[in-house]
């Protein structure tokens, strides 16, 4: 091979290596450039994530901001976190800044929450930081919802007067059981089947007015937060009413009068009712009384005849028979006299 096409080879090769070189040097520049706030936030910090760390997230597509500025508060709020756990929750779809700073929250209350037990809430779908923030400051839920169109709840007392019950729950979350836990509507259903049953219990509904805390206690003894994602911490009775007399001063004027009414009706019910059935009593007597009355002319109507087999067989003589008419007569003349003409137990003419 001719020396010039060996040096025109080598100052190919050359040009080809400077260029390589430029290149990764120029690569070098564009990550240094784009990690190098990251990372020198990382040592001022001690969060602890190497270079190499960096450029390795962004390989596996996880935002390296998201993972540097959650170790950082982490470590300044002396939480002990490994980026590699970061990492695994970010690769799952979890939300790590709201993780890190419910931990951190927790942390400051003195909750014990595990990194492993918020991540899974996270998982699960739930708001970890709300939950966290719900515990230290619980919240207070409507019973019933009034976005659900219900204002209060309706029940009876054992005496029949309906009542009207608004309550308000105040519950905090319960975060060993987020996950898998009922929600505020299992919570807002017991508590208001409880009341219902509290003043379905009530002799009078003046039990349920003097001591609204009755049905509290009672409905409290249940353990409703069983299975749910919170805590019942207290139930109080906003408003408790008489249905339909809520603007009423006297209501119990007012239910006396109705009581009454009531009554005067039920009376006059029952009187009718009685009066009906004195009527047909009195029907069927009457039908009672045709009915004998049949069975008398039938019974006379025999009289004939055993006359007739009397005088046949010889038990009865033409005198005997002379002397039954004169008596019938003396009878007959009789009843005239006195006004009975009409009457009953006239004998046939035979």
């Amino acid at each position: 091979m001719p020396l010039s096409m060996v040096l025109l080879a080598d100052e190919t090769l050359k040009i080809v290596g400077i260029g390589l070189g430029l290149l990764l040097l120029l690569v070098f520049a564009l990550m240094v450039f784009k990690y190098f706030n990251l990372w020198l936030q990382c040592i001022t910090t001690r969060a602890d994530i190497g270079f190499v760390s960096l450029i390795g997230m962004s390989l596996r597509k996880i935002n390296p901001k998201v993972i540097v500025q959650s170790k950082i508060a982490a470590v300044q709020a002396g939480l002990k976190m490994e980026t590699r756990e970061l990492e695994a929750h970010y690769l799952a779809g979890g939300r790590v800044t709201h993780v890190v700073r419910a931990m951190i929250a927790a942390d400051r209350a003195n909750l014990p929450l595990d990194f492993r037990i918020a991540t899974g809430i996270d998982l699960a779908g739930r708001d970890v930081l709300d939950a966290v923030q719900s515990y230290v400051k619980p919240r207070v839920i409507d019973c019933p919802d009034p976005a659900r169109g219900s204002d209060f709840l309706d029940a009876v007392a054992m005496d029949g007067i309906r009542m009207m019950v608004k309550a308000r729950v105040t519950v905090r979350a319960a975060l060993s059981k987020l996950v898998g836990g009922a929600t505020e509507e299992t919570i807002i259903a017991r508590v208001g089947q409880g009341i219902v049953s509290a003043v379905g219990s009530s002799q009078t509904y003046k039990e349920v007015l003097q001591n609204p805390d009755r049905i509290s206690k009672a409905v409290l003894q249940n353990a409703l937060d069983s299975q749910t994602a919170y805590e019942i911490v207290s139930i109080d009775i906003a408003d408790v009413s008489v249905a339909g007399v809520k603007d009423v001063s006297n209501v119990g004027a007012l239910l006396e009068a109705e009581r009454a009414e009531t009554d005067k009706k039920m009376r006059q019910a029952e009187a009718e009712g009685r009066r009906s059935m004195a009527v047909a009593q009195e029907q069927e007597m009457q039908a009672l009384v045709q009915e004998n009355r049949a069975k008398v002319v039938l019974a006379e109507a025999e009289i004939p005849r055993a006359m007739a087999d009397a005088f046949r067989s010889g038990n009865l003589g033409v005198m005997d028979y002379f002397r039954l008419r004169n008596i019938q007569a003396d009878t007959e003349m009789r009843r005239t006299i006195g006004g009975d003409a009409g009457g009953e137990g006239k004998a046939p003419q035979g």
